[in-house]
């Protein structure tokens, strides 16, 4: 199921009708899911590191928005319309949220992130962490959606992902998410995984404050502008340790 709606990897089709349970205990496995879409980017960073800077990045960031299918960057179009054109109205920026068109103010937060998205791996690809961050930023990515369901009610209460947020096995969430801080804390070099976790945790309260206040909860458009928001500030911030002058 996680595999399924976070990625376009061809999984076989799940049964329906899906269980709030099932659908609960799925989103303990998105962390996992961020490992595989991290695998593969790295991977084509591998395979295209031959060619220029420019043109390696730009694969690279191909490679990270084919795995997803750009789903996270469509909720970041559509909350970025509702945002703007909801103007404080609850039920106004759900509606928004529901409509498939988008409006230059869609078009433009996407464009601006995938450029952000660019130059920070024209930055970070020539060094020599870059792998290892290809890899766990993903995981980030998506643990915070865990952290989401965690903490946050679902805008829809009568919706299938109001289930999963109830039915989210929440010791074995935290369990999760506690095996990633420690991992990302030690597998990186003091004191760049704090700083990851540390970013990580302000741009989720920072977003989960706004959501809360506009909606009084998130939607799955909200989750996924919240990844790509935390993915892109990630890389931001290790192309811009690592090009900051020693000492």
């Amino acid at each position: 199921m996680a595999l399924g709606l976070l990625t376009r990897l061809p999984v076989r089709a799940v049964p329906q009708p899906v269980s709030g349970v099932d659908f609960g205990r799925s989103v303990l496995f998105y962390p996992l899911v961020g490992l595989l879409v991290g695998l593969g980017v790295a991977g084509v960073a591998w395979l295209t590191q031959s060619a220029g800077d420019a043109l390696h990045a730009a694969l690279v960031l191909m490679s990270w928005v084919a795995w997803t299918g750009a789903l996270h960057l469509d909720g970041l179009a559509d909350w970025t319309d509702a945002a703007i054109g909801g103007l404080g109205d609850r039920q106004r920026t759900l509606e928004i949220m529901k409509d498939p068109r988008s409006g230059p103010a869609a078009v433009t937060a996407v464009a601006l992130l995938l450029l952000l998205k660019f130059a920070a791996l024209m930055d970070l690809l020539p060094l020599g962490q870059a792998w290892w961050s290809l890899a766990t930023i993903p995981v980030v990515g998506r643990g915070v959606l865990v952290v989401l369901f965690l903490t946050t009610p679902y805008a829809n209460p009568q919706g299938m992902a109001a289930e999963a947020v109830q039915n989210l096995p929440r010791k074995v969430a935290i369990l999760i998410l506690g095996l990633i801080a420690v991992s990302i804390g030690l597998l990186h070099p003091f004191p760049v995984g704090w700083l990851i976790l540390g970013t990580a945790g302000f741009i989720f309260l920072l977003l989960r404050g706004i959501y809360v206040r506009r909606v009084q909860g998130f939607t799955g458009d909200m989750a996924g502008a919240m990844c790509e928001i935390t993915e892109t500030a990630l890389l931001v911030l290790l192309a811009w340790l690592g090009n900051a002058p020693a000492g």
